[in-house]
């Protein structure tokens, strides 16, 4: 077995409890949203169509491959509509092994906005998230939805859908679930800068300073987030 893919247990379990994550924290109401986890170069888990995140057991979820063809699990649910989504993300880039979908409030009202969360608001979020932009429009679950957002892969660590929602990729389960968790703060923090009536950015020294912590801190990719002069 590679090593740098989980095993199917460990998969398995990853996306129950990231999606128990997303449903406790609001960050996928009802039974919106889903969680991929790859454990070959051309086979993923992924989550099953109409469950809720909170409530899915080990039995619901569905190994396919990389075409979307399921090949066991379910127990006779289909997979997500957005399969094509995180099977666009994972052609785009070998180093991508988990794709999650959520329609976090704040984040989802900035996409609903056409408003990118690209100011370096917060150091954190600067080094670790980097950028976030916003994906053109296209209907959920078409080929024009997965392609536009899977765009942004692997320049950047996910992205927002307009009018949707927002996408997080990264190197395993968690790491995707824990990009999409920055998201909804940064997207926070930049709502309460808009109401105080002042987005005031980080000068571009401050930035330069940072994007030199991304290689000590193990992080690659992310954009370089919008500053200010000084």
């Amino acid at each position: 077995m590679d090593r740098r893919y989980p095993s199917d247990a460990d998969a398995k379990r990853d996306i129950l409890e990231a999606g128990r994550r997303l449903y406790a924290r609001g960050l996928a109401a009802a039974n919106d949203g889903n969680i991929s986890a790859r454990v070959s170069h051309g086979h993923i888990w992924t989550t099953p169509s109409g469950v809720s995140k909170g409530f899915m057991t080990g039995d619901m979820l569905i190994k396919t491959d990389i075409d979307g063809n399921a090949i066991c699990g379910g127990s006779g649910k289909r997979p997500s509509s957005e399969l094509l989504l995180h099977l666009c993300v994972y052609r785009r880039s070998a180093d991508v092994l988990s794709v999650c979908h959520a329609h976090p409030p704040v984040a989802s009202a900035f996409a609903a906005a056409g408003i990118p969360l690209d100011a370096a608001l917060l150091q954190e979020a600067a080094v670790l998230l980097g950028a976030i932009h916003v994906a053109d429009y296209a209907e959920p679950g078409s080929l024009a939805l997965a392609e536009g957002a899977a765009a942004f892969c692997p320049e950047y660590n996910g992205v927002l859908l307009e009018h949707h929602g927002a996408v997080a990729w990264g190197g395993d389960v968690m790491g995707a679930l824990y990009t999409m968790e920055r998201i909804e703060f940064s997207a926070t923090v930049a709502m309460y800068s808009r109401l105080m009536g002042m987005e005031r950015p980080m000068t571009q020294r401050q930035i330069d300073a940072l994007m030199d912590l991304r290689a000590a801190w193990g992080v690659s990719g992310g954009g370089r987030p919008r500053g200010r002069d000084a």
